[in-house]
């Protein structure tokens, strides 16, 4: 077997033939280039007929000295369960990588470690990968370990959901009240804009009001409009943004405060025992919209962008990979509606599974990320977890000195991060 460099129409049509990982993609090669100043390397290995077996995007960072290291995204597409295929890519990748002067090479495959239920719990314990991630480390690669949040590259974790069943099987698979939010349908009148009638600026906003709320660390807005712009012009990613009207959703509170005053005063003058319970529960209602429209009524814009998604598309594939909402009337459940719409849209659209794109390890209320996992946990998809990243490691002494600096790196690069959202914030 021998690893060549491929043309990138080639290198693509085998990976969407594959139905690879958008990371794998060439044209997330492309992206990364202008974003992140990676060169990128469409690579395949070849059988002794000269067929293809096997391919890899490899990721570029110059270093100083001319040296380098090398990031495939989700790893290789090759068959993992043949493991003397998989012995062969290493041969081959390292050699690659060593005429290239790369200290190691970094790859984290998108296959599972353990089936895991709704809460993480390991089921069906005799089917996992863990041979397979003693095998790796086996053939040289250093695993970086069972991390449970997003310390590494990826999230090792995520919720994926079949769109092979039916609509009506997937709902089924709802959370209850992820179920009851659903088929209330849409009582406050969002607007749902996609693509050309959505706005960049528009998701970015709710990016900004995440950040502040949950602490996370988000790009700058030209980062989106190329990710965006990149994998659009491709048809491989899509923009929702959901908006709402104030003044129509004040007048929805104001008639629903209304309704239920009467129909409590209604009953109060019938003054019959089978009315009582009726009337706790209006009251309970009336309490609980009195205290929402608070909020509604102090919200001085005529438009609010409340929730928005970045979507990413390939192969058979569909990730939510970067979304933020409002941090004002998220109990309208904008969220919730937003989802839905790329759910009902990916299933017409053809494609197969949903991913929803990293959620922790650790599902316990005191983790700071609780609401977002258990938000996806509520979808109905099937909780994964990945075997972790790995490095193939070409120069150890070089590597031990990198492993050892870039925690410090980057450290301070999430330091300027946050420092430049702060001050775009001011703006």
């Amino acid at each position: 077997m021998k690893l060549i460099e491929l043309e990138k129409d080639e290198y693509e049509e085998y990976m969407e033939s594959h139905n690879a990982h958008f990371l794998q993609s060439a044209i997330w090669g492309e992206f990364s280039k202008k974003t992140r100043n990676l060169e990128p390397f469409y690579l395949g290995l070849l059988d002794d007929n000269e067929n293809i077996v096997g391919g890899a995007l490899l990721l570029q960072k110059k270093l100083l000295f001319g040296y380098s290291y090398f990031y495939a995204p989700r790893g290789f597409i090759i068959d993992y369960n043949d493991f003397k295929l998989v012995e062969e890519m290493t041969k081959e990748i390292k050699a690659y990588a060593k005429k290239k002067k790369a200290i190691f090479v970094k790859i984290d495959p998108d296959i599972y470690l353990q089936k895991l239920d709704i809460d993480g719990n390991v089921v069906d314990k005799d089917n996992n990968n863990f041979k397979l991630v003693d095998y790796l480390k086996k053939l040289g690669y250093h695993h970086k370990g069972f991390n449970k949040n997003f310390e590494n590259s990826e999230p090792r974790y995520t919720f994926r959901l079949d769109l092979t069943k039916s609509l009506e099987e997937i709902e089924m698979n709802f959370h209850p009240t992820t179920r009851k939010i659903i088929h209330r349908g849409n009582p406050f009148q969002f607007q749902c804009f996609k693509n050309d009638d959505a706005k960049i600026e528009d998701f970015y906003i709710t990016m900004q009001e995440t950040s502040k709320r949950e602490g996370v660390v988000y790009h700058n807005l030209e980062y989106y409009k190329e990710f965006y712009e990149i994998l659009h012009r491709n048809n491989h990613s899509d923009l929702y943004v959901v908006t709402a009207d104030i003044p129509l959703i004040q007048n929805i509170y104001k008639d629903k405060i209304k309704e239920l005053k009467e129909n409590i005063q209604e009953l109060e003058e019938k003054g019959n025992e089978k009315s009582k319970n009726k009337i706790t529960d209006f009251k309970n209602q009336l309490t609980k919209y009195e205290k929402e429209y608070e909020e509604v009524k102090n919200i001085k814009e005529d438009k609010l962008i409340l929730s928005s998604i970045l979507t990413a598309k390939y192969g058979n594939k569909v990730w939510t990979v970067h979304g933020g909402n409002h941090s004002l009337l998220r109990n309208l459940n904008a969220n919730y509606f937003i989802y839905y719409e790329i759910i009902k849209d990916a299933k017409e659209e053809g494609y197969q599974l949903i991913d929803f794109f990293g959620t922790t390890g650790t599902p316990t209320k005191d983790n700071p990320i609780y609401g977002i996992h258990l938000f996806k946990s509520r979808l109905g998809g099937e909780y994964t977890e990945f075997i972790g990243e790995f490095d193939l490691v070409i120069h150890p002494f070089l590597y031990f000195a990198f492993e050892k600096l870039i925690p410090f790196y980057r450290k301070i690069g999430r330091q300027k991060a946050r420092k430049e959202n702060n001050m775009g914030d001011d703006k």
